[in-house]
């Protein structure tokens, strides 16, 4: 019975005694294990939260794009500029009057300078009658004053650019005789006589007729002198040379008649070339009915 109980209280022992040793190396293991494989995946693989990541590879996204966008627009401004450049070169090259001789330039621009100078007294004048016309007195002349001087203007100016006209006729002839690119007789003749033949009866138009007349036969000449500088029977330069005049006598006579527009209610009608001439029309045959009267009278008388 006592060896019953030792024993058993021996097997007790060694049961409670192996249980314990089984509970500290499993909690060892657990311990020492965990540390260990959290450590070794840390090394072999570390891992990082994904906002960490976000903010980690950002910064370099937006330094490519700002790069390739600052890149490009870099690039954009370059070829804008460029572009530019080469349509300011076009143009300048364009209307260059370089190869134009300077004797024919400096004669050429002081030609139009009359013609300038009238079409801006006109705006001014102009400017003047309305100003009387509605305050009651000019800034410099008087209303009358500036009528009378609009009124000395126009025959000037008509008559100008009736000189114009036949001048740039007469250089053909010019030409022609030079044997400028070779001969072409009656053709090349043709061009000046048909300028003065225009231009001439313009001065028996109203002035705003005449004005817009000779308008037209300098567009019509400028026409003409292109086409032959491109074809040779003119110097090449001759062209741009003409393209520039014509523009500065274009655009003063549409000055001109831009400021007579202005004043067309104002100003008293003055007689015109064609009035006058109606006017001595009808003094003519007046006369000669009277001279018809009288002839008839000394015939009757005769007769008794």
């Amino acid at each position: 019975m006592l060896y019953r109980t030792a024993a058993a209280r021996s097997l007790l022992r060694a049961a409670s005694s192996s249980n314990a040793s089984v509970a500290r190396s499993t909690l060892g293991n657990q311990v020492f294990k965990a540390p260990l494989t959290s450590s070794a995946r840390h090394a072999i693989r570390p891992t990082v939260s994904p906002s960490f990541a976000l903010a980690a590879h950002k910064p370099v996204t937006t330094a490519l794009v700002r790069y390739s966008s600052s890149s490009a627009k870099g690039e954009e401004d370059v070829d804008v500029m460029a572009g530019m450049k080469s349509e300011a070169k076009v143009i300048k090259d364009t209307f260059s009057l370089a190869e134009v001789p300077k004797e024919a330039l400096y004669i050429g621009m002081a030609g139009v300078v009359p013609y300038l100078a009238t079409s801006l007294e006109t705006v001014y004048l102009s400017y003047e009658i309305n100003r009387a016309a509605s305050l009651g007195d000019g800034l410099i002349f008087s209303g009358q004053s500036a009528e009378l001087m609009l009124h000395m203007l126009e025959p000037i100016q008509v008559g100008y650019g009736a000189v114009i006209l036949s001048f740039l006729g007469a250089i053909h002839w010019g030409l022609e005789w030079a044997g400028y690119g070779g001969k072409f007789g009656y053709r090349r003749y043709a061009a000046g006589v048909v300028a003065p033949a225009v231009a001439w009866p313009t001065l028996l138009f109203p002035v705003e007729y005449a004005l817009i007349s000779q308008f037209l036969a300098f567009t019509f000449l400028y026409y003409n002198d292109a086409r032959a500088a491109a074809a040779g029977r003119a110097p090449h330069w001759y062209g741009m040379y003409r393209f520039v005049l014509t523009f500065v006598v274009g655009a003063s006579i549409v000055a001109t008649l831009i400021g007579r527009e202005q004043i067309q209610q104002t100003i008293t009608s003055e007689h015109t070339i064609t009035d006058k001439i109606n006017a001595l029309v009808f003094l003519q045959k007046k006369e000669k009915e009277e001279a018809d009267a009288r002839r008839r009278a000394e015939l009757g008388q005769d007769s008794e």
